[in-house]
């Protein structure tokens, strides 16, 4: 019975490294965002003079919120691998910030990243409220308002699990 439960307890283990074709699939769906960032940028950088100051503000709103999105990619694959299948061998003075990510102060910069790229669109949705209809308007609002009070319910959750923890 024994010999059944290392077997058993080796395959849940090894089965973390499953986890690697995920991490793989975000590298990719990382490049291909990165295509499409060029392509916003490209698109920006044509009409730097046809634009007026909301037009542009709004397009580099759109930049600054790829480039958000995609720093949560990295946190989330970077962590994700650190925390559930293997520790960096080459964690040196470049990436600092390895192994610095628990799985909890993961989740509270995940939840903060959505804070700012909710942030960004209700922004650039109220740059353009002629666009959208007073309910549109009230649920955006509503919906960044559930990611605000969600991202502060989980720091206070952390604060508390850290303060037991000591």
């Amino acid at each position: 019975m024994k010999s059944l439960e290392l077997v058993i307890e080796r395959i849940i283990l090894s089965s973390r490294w499953l986890l690697v074709v995920f991490y793989l699939g975000l590298v990719a769906a990382l490049g291909i965002y990165a295509v499409s960032f060029a392509y916003k940028f490209l698109k920006v950088a044509a009409q730097v003079f046809v634009y007026d100051d909301a037009q542009m503000i709004l397009a580099m709103l759109g930049l600054i919120d790829a480039a958000l999105v995609a720093s949560l990619i990295v946190m989330v694959m970077i962590s994700g691998y650190e925390n559930f299948v293997s520790r960096f061998d080459e964690a040196d003075a470049e990436v600092s910030f390895l192994g610095k990510l628990d799985s909890g102060s993961l989740k509270i910069k995940v939840a903060s990243s959505i804070v700012a790229i909710s942030s960004i669109h209700l922004l650039q949705i109220f740059l353009n409220t002629q666009q959208y209809s007073s309910q549109q308007l009230m649920w955006a609002t509503i919906m960044h308002i559930a990611f605000v009070v969600s991202a502060l319910m989980l720091g206070f959750l952390e604060q508390i699990m850290n303060g037991l923890k000591k």
